[in-house]
């Protein structure tokens, strides 16, 4: 294990949608700009503004625990959001991981719906499964974004209840508040049927 407590390096996991790279410094003014576009959407998300990214960038390089990525469009090889594995759990007594999270995630509005985001979703469960060998992958949202409750829901994650006053609140005049989070997982058991259910989504959109 790393420092970061991952294995290794933070790898390029590529598909036909989008690439997940190492995040860099490099990206900031590519994400600046997306963070720019349409910012409705945001409400329940810690997305910084183009002139916050820079600092946006440092703090996720520094922060231990963390593998993040830029979340790098295909089509146009712009960078369009940011996700991250988080949260690694070590199995006790064993030099390896039984959980993590996949969390940090935003995109774009020009990227929201294109299947960018079902496809990195794919990608990060499939390294965690596949790769570290994980027997649990978690995420998490505040309990009242239904909209990000629904597409958690439609990648196939498992609903395990909402945890009351659970997480640091992200909406705007909450600050220093404490909100109820909804909590989902897929475990090693179920990804197969979901990698499945996640691929013929993005062929059905003809994004494959």
């Amino acid at each position: 294990m790393t420092a970061s407590g991952f294995p290794g390096r933070v790898p390029v996991l590529g598909g036909t949608v989008v690439r997940l790279e190492p995040l860099a410094m490099g990206h900031v003014p590519e994400l600046a700009e997306a963070a720019e576009e349409d910012r409705s959407s945001y409400g329940f998300t810690p997305v910084p503004s183009g002139a916050g990214m820079e600092a946006y960038v440092s703090d996720k390089l520094d922060r231990p625990g963390l593998m993040a990525f830029a979340q790098v469009r295909v089509v146009d090889g712009r960078a369009v959001g940011h996700t991250a594995l988080l949260h690694p759990r070590p199995w006790p007594g064993r030099d390896r991981l039984c959980a993590v999270e996949i969390g940090w995630t935003w995109l774009s509005a020009s990227a929201q719906g294109t299947g960018v985001n079902v496809e990195a979703k794919r990608l990060l469960f499939g390294y965690a499964f596949e790769t570290l060998g994980v027997a649990r992958v978690e995420l998490k949202t505040d309990a009242r974004n239904e909209r990000a409750r629904r597409a958690i829901e439609r990648l196939g994650a498992h609903f395990e209840g909402v945890l009351r006053r659970y997480s640091e609140s992200w909406v705007a005049g909450e600050e220093g508040e404490l909100r109820d989070t909804a909590m989902y997982s897929v475990v090693e058991s179920e990804w197969p049927s979901v990698k499945a259910a996640m691929a013929n989504r993005l062929a059905d959109a003809g994004q494959v």
